[in-house]
């Protein structure tokens, strides 16, 4: 059975950090584009980063550049985003998603329509 599941969400002051975590089972890990969207409820769903297994290459959206970091651990088949200077428009629910690369994935950008693993999301309120 697969799933793709995210923790680590929660309220933050303005200026803070936090860590998400993103666990995929029921998939091999080590050929999986791992991917990190985000979504406020009445607004569309944006890409925020994506990182290929294969090289290690890591795409940030624009939006987001700078103050988030992805990494992965095959290891324990676990992908992780740090946000750093939250802003209370960074306000979302934070969604991780898998599928199995190609070579183009990932390296277009961060594409909703490249992934078909979902998790449920994880929410991130940030208070001014």
């Amino acid at each position: 059975q697969v799933q793709v599941v995210e923790s680590g969400g929660g309220l933050v002051q303005a200026g803070g950090s936090l860590r998400l975590s993103c666990s995929a089972s029921g998939l091999t890990f080590q050929r999986l584009s791992m991917a990190w969207f985000r979504q406020v409820p009445g607004s569309e769903r944006e890409g925020i980063s994506c990182n290929k297994w294969f090289d290690d290459f890591t795409h940030y959206g624009d939006s987001v550049k700078g103050r988030l970091s992805m990494s992965r651990d095959n290891d324990k088949k676990t992908v992780y985003l740090q946000l750093d200077n939250l802003k209370a428009e960074d306000t979302a629910i934070y969604y991780c998603a898998a599928e199995y690369e190609t070579p183009s994935t990932c390296r277009g950008g961060v594409t909703s329509a490249e992934y078909t693993y979902w998790g449920r999301g994880t929410p991130v309120t940030v208070s001014s």
